[in-house]
């Protein structure tokens, strides 16, 4: 057999001799020049086919030797190793059951809990409008700002009016003096008439003539009244107090009394409503809850407020039975919570929910909403049994707090549900049960090791 063995200078073919033949450099086999070709090599000019086949005896004999000595390094690495077993489990090489989180059923009494979507409404609403014709002359508030009931917040131009002040007092004056003139003339005419001095005619005329005149003095009062209102009118005041909007007029734009001209709206927002919509069988069991206590409905059923972002009011509010209507359309029924507002966070239009806590519900389990397989064939959880062997179980939910279930039936006390690890389960295997921690506590501790992590450093 010859072997190559390189060489930058030329090429160099050792001879290897077959069983019983010694070994040794020789010359070069007529198929070397096929296999090497190299310009720097002589071979002998013998013919291609004449060449022995790489696959002849003595080859194959060789590549049987090298497979002999590969299959015993195997088996001696084999023998080795299996002495010592990687990770053996306790029954005979077999992995650790996982490890799941597990919560423990404990039976209580549950509060069961209702949320409704709803939007905010302003507690009071007023539309300031223009109660006379003329211009405006001054814008006296700050948009978006809180005002007082009686705050002037526009000024017309006054001075139509007040000159019709002055002409209503001047008429009034006029018929002031003409009832004086009339009082003094009938007095006068008594006792003459009772000395038969003058007709009764007479009389009868001065009297009238009396009374004709205090009627004038009392309508000139009254048109001086109406007069000094309109006036006041000129100089427009919030009815309400509240937080102002917007002017919807500006300086100098003409606002008419026949139309009515908006100026601005205030909205009392401290407190405020919130009006929610449901169904009149449950609203039923509502007032049933509510005056269970003897109580009244609105003392008996606290309403906690969830913002969009999930953010949960500190202050409760209060459910009012008194604005309820019926919609014939659905059977929906608008509920009326009233709740305070004192740092403005609630603002008219915004969307909320609402939590009613409806009744208590006894020997009740609360599991949180990730155990629960819910489906068209009903609700399941998954309950560690003898042995760790993990289990389906049939529950039935009553209702939700929050993000956990209430479950009313299927589960005793002392059963492990299991919560968390489902993606380490296989099938007919048994589990280690572990308590669970929430999401919580894996949460918070990420955060309580980073300023050891960082200390480290």
């Amino acid at each position: 057999m010859y072997v190559y063995t390189g060489g930058k200078p030329g090429v160099t073919l050792r001879h290897f001799a077959h069983p019983g033949q010694a070994v040794g450099p020789g010359p070069s086999p007529p198929w070397a020049a096929a296999d090497f070709k190299d310009s720097r090599v002589t071979h002998s000019s013998t013919s291609a086919a004449a060449c022995p086949s790489p696959l002849s005896p003595p080859v194959r004999a060789l590549q049987a030797a090298r497979g002999a000595l590969v299959l015993a390094t195997l088996l001696t690495l084999a023998a080795c190793g299996g002495g010592q077993p990687a990770a053996a489990g306790p029954g005979g090489g077999a992995p650790p059951p996982p490890e799941v989180g597990v919560v423990t059923v404990a039976l209580q009494t549950a509060p069961l809990s209702t949320e409704l979507p709803g939007r905010v409404e302003a507690s009071r609403v007023a539309q300031v409008r223009a109660r006379v014709t003329g211009i405006v002359q001054k814008q006296l508030f700050r948009e978006g700002s809180e005002v007082k009931a009686g705050q002037v917040l526009f000024q017309i131009d006054a001075r139509p009016y007040q000159a019709a002040v002055d002409s209503a007092r001047a008429t009034l004056a006029k018929a002031q003096a003409n009832a004086m003139q009339a009082t003094a003339q009938a007095t006068r005419f008594k006792p003459l008439r009772e000395a038969n001095a003058i007709s009764q005619q007479e009389y009868v005329n001065a009297q009238s003539a009396q009374a004709q005149a205090e009627a004038d003095v009392a309508g000139a009062q009254a048109a001086l009244q109406s007069a000094q209102l309109n006036l006041g009118f000129a100089t427009v005041t919030a009815p309400i107090a509240g937080r102002i909007g917007r002017a919807l007029v500006s300086e100098g734009a003409l606002v008419s009394q026949a139309e009515a001209t908006q100026l601005a709206v205030i909205q009392q927002i401290n407190p405020v409503y919130i009006n929610a919509t449901q169904a009149v069988a449950d609203v039923a069991r509502l007032r049933a809850a509510a005056s269970a206590g003897g109580r009244a409905p609105a003392e008996a059923v606290p309403v906690r407020v969830l913002l969009d972002d999930g953010t949960e009011l500190p202050q409760s509010g209060r459910l009012l039975f008194s604005d309820l209507s019926v919609d014939p359309s659905s059977g929906q029924i608008t509920l009326r919570t009233q709740v305070a507002n004192p740092q403005a966070r609630l603002l008219p239009g915004m969307y909320v929910r609402t939590r009613l806590v409806q009744g208590e519900i006894a020997n009740a389990v609360l599991l949180p909403q990730q155990a629960v397989t819910r489906g068209s064939q009903g609700d399941s959880v998954l309950v560690v049994g003898e042995g760790g062997q993990p289990a389906p179980r049939p529950v039935k939910i009553s209702g939700s707090t929050g993000s956990q279930w209430i479950v009313t039936e299927g589960l005793k006390a002392g059963e492990q549900v299991i919560v968390e690890g489902f993606q380490k389960m296989r099938p007919g295997s048994p589990v280690k049960p572990v308590p669970w921690a929430g999401a919580g506590a894996r949460a918070a501790a990420p955060a309580a090791s980073a300023p050891a992590a960082a200390a480290s450093r």
